[in-house]
C-alpha cells in the first residue's frame, strides 16, 4: 500500500514538475520574468525540487523493493 502511495506521488511530482519547468523556461525565453507574481526563477527552483522529489520516491521504493527479497 505504501509503496503504491510513494510510486503515485512520485508520478504527479515529476509530472508537475516537468510542466512547470516547461511552462516557465518558454515563458523566460519569450522574456517575461514573472508570472503569477513570482519571479520565473523561483518557479524555476519549484519546478526542479517536485522532480527531485519525485526521484527521491522512486528511490525510496526501489529501496523498499529489494530489502523485501
Amino acid at each position: 500500500m505504501f509503496s503504491m502511495l510513494l510510486q503515485w506521488v512520485g508520478r504527479l511530482a515529476a509530472v508537475a514538475g516537468v510542466l512547470l519547468s516547461a511552462i516557465v523556461g518558454l515563458l523566460r525565453l519569450q522574456g517575461h520574468y514573472f508570472l503569477g507574481g513570482f519571479q520565473a526563477g523561483t518557479l524555476l527552483l519549484a519546478g526542479m525540487s517536485l522532480m527531485m522529489t519525485a526521484c527521491l520516491c522512486y528511490l525510496v521504493r526501489i529501496e523498499q523493493s529489494l530489502t523485501r527479497r
